[in-house]
């Protein structure tokens, strides 16, 4: 609640430098505070609302509660300012309050003539002019006259540009979730050309690395898990979705199709293998294989659980709130949210109630196979063998027919044996006959007295021409720029592209564009990266790089006093922002700094190290978690292994979700637990020492070319003299102490699988780990500026 308030306090301030000297904005300043005060009770909600009183329908409103430009006789401010608290709204017991800047501001509206707008997020985004700037050399692209005009209007300046080793930590971070290697930080730096900043943007947007990056984002969107989620949580076939989401975002496939891809690969006409895996988007949902579990219920679970996801990631809207009512602050409807399930009522998800139950992986029909050449091989040899076998066993007598069926026991074992060896995936198949939908009162999946519904998309926001439309219709209206809602969904996209760009949305809530979402500071500019986008042909990549070819991304991420003061939070955009990395990226980034990490894409989910027993709760059936033994142990994170009830711990430290539900935006925690993650996980000492096996046979053989070393190659500079200082103190204090107590030497260099350099002196190559393990330790190696 503090960190709200917090918000809330700042953007109160943010707009209070200027509205005094402008007229108010009912999107920007009103309607907030009545979506935050009034709506639960005086809002959309029929069930709820009290004294028959709508606030969000200016008709409504302004028949009994509001007199345009008359502050006396409006019962609005007769009630949010009357002393009496029995009267006065909102009521002590609804736990909200008004300011008196709050009250004053909608008395103000009241007296200037109380004037509506249609909430910002469904009004079309219109193209906007770009405005005219003094400092016409300031702006690089469109971008960022718009950003360099509020910041005037608001007394503040932009920041310098970044310098070039920032730029190109950033570029790779952002864009490929990795650090520059020391040579391509060289390469770029004396590139004194034009074009030098252009080229590095095309070559990262190139790398195979750039989909795996950009995957880790999206699979946070959808849900995407390696196990069921429910009860035993028990592992389910779905990776090979994960690696269709990499190759799609690699091909740089548009977003329209990459939207239908998933939703109704299965019905798009000649569909080939990929638009069938890229439907395993509607089975990543969580589901339960418990014996007794009531597929009545689970199906209206699992319902309502497409509809939350759809309607986050596509519109950014909440209609999970109106599962069991209308909503409270949005103008969806119970019957929007179930005739929206409607769609998915072709899903065949009923299978495994029949044939789930506890095998790992889990039956979870229906599924694709996708046998490798040499195992399709193998099986057509298997199979000739077995059918030649048994057509031996009709002619066989009694002396050969028992070796023979010994024989067709063993082919048909190895056959098995292939078969389990095969990936397989999760796919969408639609049934004959979709299953009815109704809506069900206040949720409860027993009531049956609802009335039935067919596919639709929310009643406010238009109409499919279709007798039943279909989940391809769907996908074909959520991205429908001109008769759908294809605008509203290119406004949450690029509100998302923002953020990996600068760790903040232009409307900050990017999951919410509701009426409890927060307005965006700059509409203007959020309506026409929308447009631009949709024009480009939903280009993921072109957006990406028009972001990062501005002026206002190349700035410097160091804040002033001044802009500390005014905009502490960046919703301006006067300077760039620095913030940790993601947690897969914190694991890439020490791989990769050590010389450890395997650049292989795709395949099966990889399983690091991890803490003995942490599964020991884990049951249907007990299973005990092992570590993988070969190169998989050093693959990137997006590949990790993920365990919805029992997260890996590394990444619950760095604040992964579990993935139960949507998240548009991880939140970002500074803990011991992360520190004593990065310095105890098998992991990150292996690393350690890994890097500092380097150090010793890649570096010079001073003390001060090593630690250039260990920095050039983890942070892309060489220390201070301070750092310098401290870490040769920590350096011979390690050796003073190993060589006192070399089995603690010799416990450091053991863990992890890595070979190693049995031709280094143990105590000095522990004595290193110990320095590399405090710089990859560093708030600046895992953070992104």
């Amino acid at each position: 609640m503090r960190g709200i308030l917090s918000v809330i306090a700042v953007a109160t301030s943010l707009f209070a430098g200027y509205l005094d000297a402008k007229e108010i904005d009912f999107n920007r300043d009103i309607r907030p505070l009545l979506s935050d005060r009034c709506f639960a009770c005086h809002g959309p909600d029929e069930a709820d609302r009290e004294a028959d009183l709508r606030l969000d329908v200016e008709e409504v409103a302004k028949e009994s509660a509001i007199v345009p430009g008359d502050v006396q006789a409006s019962e609005l401010v007769a009630r949010i300012t009357i002393e009496d608290p029995d009267l006065r709204m909102p009521p002590e017991e609804s736990g909200k309050s008004l300011s008196p800047d709050e009250v004053e501001l909608l008395t103000r509206w009241v007296a200037e003539g109380a004037p509506y707008q249609q909430h910002w997020a469904y009004v079309p985004p219109q193209k906007h002019d770009i405005p005219e700037v003094e400092e016409a050399s300031w702006p690089v692209n469109w971008i960022d006259p718009f950003i360099f005009d509020r910041l005037t209007r608001e007394g503040l300046s932009p920041s310098q540009g970044a310098d070039r080793v920032t730029l190109i930590r950033r570029l790779s971070f952002d864009l490929l979730g990795l650090p520059p290697t020391p040579q391509e930080v060289t390469d770029f730096t004396h590139d004194e050309t034009e074009q030098a900043y252009e080229l590095l943007v095309d070559r990262l947007l190139e790398s195979p690395h750039y989909g795996e990056r950009m995957a880790v984002y999206w699979l946070d969107l959808v849900r995407y898990a390696d196990t069921v989620g429910y009860h035993g949580d028990q592992d389910h076939s779905i990776s090979p979705y994960r690696d269709y989401v990499i190759n799609a975002f690699n091909r740089n496939l548009s977003f329209d199709q990459f939207t239908r891809e998933q939703l109704a690969g299965d019905l798009i006409e000649g569909s080939n293998i990929e638009q069938k895996l890229a439907t395993g988007y509607n089975r990543l949902l969580q589901t339960s294989h418990e014996g007794g579990v009531q597929p009545k219920e689970y199906l209206a679970i699992y319902a309502a659980d497409r509809v939350r996801n759809v309607s986050a990631v596509w519109l950014g809207a909440t209609m999970g709130c109106c599962q069991c009512h209308d909503h409270k602050f949005d103008p969806f409807t119970m019957k929007d949210f179930y005739s929206m399930e409607a769609f998915f009522a072709d899903v065949d998800e009923a299978q495994h109630f029949k044939v789930g139950g506890n095998s790992l992986p889990t039956n979870r029909p229906p599924e694709l196979e996708l046998p490798t050449d040499e195992q399709s091989q193998q099986l057509e040899e298997l199979n000739n063998a077995i059918t030649a076998c048994e057509a031996q066993l009709k002619d066989a007598n009694e002396e050969t027919k028992a070796p023979l069926e010994e024989r067709l026991k063993e082919l048909k074992s190895r056959r098995d044996d292939v078969k389990r060896s095969v990936r397989r995936s999760m796919i969408t198949v639609a049934l004959a006959e979709p299953r009815t939908v109704r809506v069900l009162p206040r949720g409860n999946w027993l009531d049956d007295s609802g009335p039935v519904v067919g596919p639709s998309v929310p009643e406010f926001m238009g109409r499919l021409d279709s007798e039943r439309p279909t989940r391809l219709d769907l996908a074909n209206w959520l991205t429908n720029a001109e008769e759908g809602a294809g605008l509203l969904t290119a406004r949450v996209m690029v509100n998302r592209l923002w953020y990996l760009c600068f760790g903040s949305g232009l409307a900050s809530d990017l999951d919410d564009f509701g009426g409890q979402g927060h307005p965006p500071v700059h509409p203007e500019l959020l309506d026409n990266l929308a447009i631009e986008f949709v024009e480009s042909g939903w280009d993921i990549k072109y957006i990406l790089k028009l972001i990062m070819m501005s002026r206002t991304y190349r700035q410097s991420s160091l804040d002033t006093a001044e802009l500390r003061e005014h905009d502490p939070l960046n919703w301006l955009y006067g300077r760039q922002s620095r913030f940790r990395l993601p947690a897969e990226m914190v694991r890439d980034t020490a791989l990769a700094i050590s010389g450890l990490l395997v650049t292989k894409i795709d395949g099966d989910s990889i399983r690091p190290y991890q803490p003995e027993g942490y599964y020991r709760h884990l049951n249907f059936p007990t299973r005990t978690y092992t570590a993988d033994t070969d190169e998989r142990q050093w693959r990137r994170g997006v590949y990790m292994h993920w365990q919805r009830q029992f997260l890996h711990p590394m990444l619950k430290a760095f604040d992964a979700p579990s993935r139960e539900e949507c998240t548009a935006q991880r939140p970002r925690s500074n803990t011991p637990l992360a520190a004593l993650t990065l310095l105890n996980d098998p992991t990150f000492v292996e690393a350690s020492r890994v890097f500092a096996s380097r150090v010793l046979t890649e570096a010079g053989d001073t003390t001060d070319a090593r630690l250039d070393f260990v920095f050039q190659q983890a942070l892309s500079r060489n220390p201070d003299e301070l750092e310098r200082s401290v870490l040769t103190e920590l350096l011979n204090r390690s050796r003073a102490d190993l060589q006192e107590h070399p089995d603690a030497a010799t416990a450091l260099l053991d863990v992890g699988l890595a070979p190693h350099h049995d031709d280094l002196d143990p105590i000095e190559l522990a004595a290193w780990t110990s320095v590399t393990r405090s710089v990859l330790n560093l708030n600046e190696t895992i953070t992104r500026n």
